[in-house]
């Protein structure tokens, strides 16, 4: 057995967390910035404050996106190291 040469099931195994990592953390930034505009929109706040709550809310997002990405990779290669 070579320990040096990833099988095919690993190599694919390891793309579906991949894509798996990426559409949770669109989703979940998405989800972030709707939130985080969502109170701007409904209360109708002026042009200054729309755009200070745009870049706040594209930031959070943003930021649970790769937050999540990172999240979830580290996981997996955690138990991929564990043999799970």
């Amino acid at each position: 057995m070579d320990m040096g040469r990833e099988s095919r099931w690993e190599k694919d195994a390891m793309t579906v967390e991949i894509v798996f990592a990426l559409v949770t953390a669109i989703a979940l930034a998405a989800a972030v910035f709707a939130v985080a505009l969502l109170p701007a929109l409904a209360l109708g706040v002026s042009s200054p404050a729309g755009k200070a709550t745009l870049t706040g809310g594209a930031l959070l997002g943003a930021s649970a996106g790769v937050w999540r990405l990172v999240r979830v990779l580290l996981r997996f290669d955690a138990q991929r190291r564990k043999g799970r």
